[in-house]
């Protein structure tokens, strides 16, 4: 059953099917709102159930605190949600209560990251390599190593099919990034050549895999789905006993904050010695390259 929201002077409006454009035309203008739109259709599930005229604050209110026990800054975020479909919808319904900014203080919403070191790299791709079968041991090396050294989103790496990498140029292309865009990254040798050598290796052990399709694969051939990534990262993050006491989680999206502040430590550097930086190898890249390049320092983005 949908929620009609009546409004003197504009007719009824439909909760659920304005919801819909809501999120449609988000989207629309780039913002994928993937878990955002599930806690909008909870809401308003939420609202349907408990038989609500209009969108009012004390029911945004009500179903942002509905997790008990839950951090304060998840509780923002999901009200948060709701505020900004009530802008959207009081102009349909000036009925609509809009939750004023504020009203679940949050303290810092944005999450300090873990920041790996070398060695932390270093007890992640071993622990990987303790995965079986050998495809998915191969299959998060690549993908934990891929992340470190261009410092791309996790989105965009399981997203990448293997016709992105253009090996004679060096350059990977992301097709699908943030906003819908597109960009190319410059790879260090050793890098395209660790991408050269799981290629071939998947291509050698999952037969399902036709030619062009997804570049990290599963152990079934298909592409890696990115819950399933994070589980499996947070099993290894056990299994290497990375120790973040006082600190957040290490998650597979801290790899992108590490490729951050090794860009800065590098400018820095090259600053100071007036050095031309280099990119860095792909962990786990044949030693000669190792010798040849500096062991800290992302490859460059284009």
């Amino acid at each position: 059953m949908s929620t009609t929201v009546t409004s003197a002077g504009t007719g009824t409006v439909d909760l659920a099917g304005t919801a819909t454009e809501y999120l449609r035309l988000r989207r629309a203008l780039g913002y994928k709102l993937v878990r955002q739109g599930e806690l909008l259709v909870d809401f308003i599930g939420y609202v349907q159930a408990a038989g609500a005229d209009h969108v009012t604050i004390e029911d945004a209110l009500a179903w942002a605190t509905l997790p008990t026990g839950a951090d304060p800054v998840w509780w923002s975020a999901r009200l948060g949600v709701v505020r900004g479909f009530a802008r959207y919808l009081h102009a349909l319904d000036p009925a609509t209560e809009v939750p004023p900014v504020g009203l679940l203080p949050d303290r810092d919403h944005r999450v300090t990251p873990y920041i790996y070191t070398d060695d932390d790299l270093a007890r992640l791709l071993n622990a990987a390599g303790r995965l079986r079968p050998a495809v998915r041991a191969v299959t998060y090396q690549t993908l934990i190593g891929l992340l470190a050294v261009t410092g791309m989103r996790v989105g965009e790496a399981i997203g990448l099919d293997s016709g992105d990498l253009d090996a004679e140029q060096g350059l990977l292309t992301i097709r699908h990034g943030k906003f819908g865009k597109s960009r190319q990254l410059p790879l260090h040798a050793s890098t395209v050549e660790a991408l050269l050598g799981y290629l071939a290796l998947v291509r050698g052990r999952c037969s399902r895999m036709p030619q062009g399709s997804s570049m990290l694969v599963s152990t079934t051939g298909t592409r890696l789905i990115g819950n399933n990534a994070s589980a499996v990262f947070s099993r290894l993050v056990d299994d290497a006993r990375l120790d973040w006491a006082g600190r957040r989680r290490p998650r597979l999206h801290d790899l992108r904050h590490r490729f951050a502040v090794a860009t800065v430590l590098v400018n820095r550097a090259s600053c100071a010695s007036s050095t031309p930086r280099q990119s860095t190898p792909l962990p786990g890249a044949p030693a000669q390259e190792q010798r040849r390049a500096p062991r800290i320092g992302p490859d460059r983005v284009r």
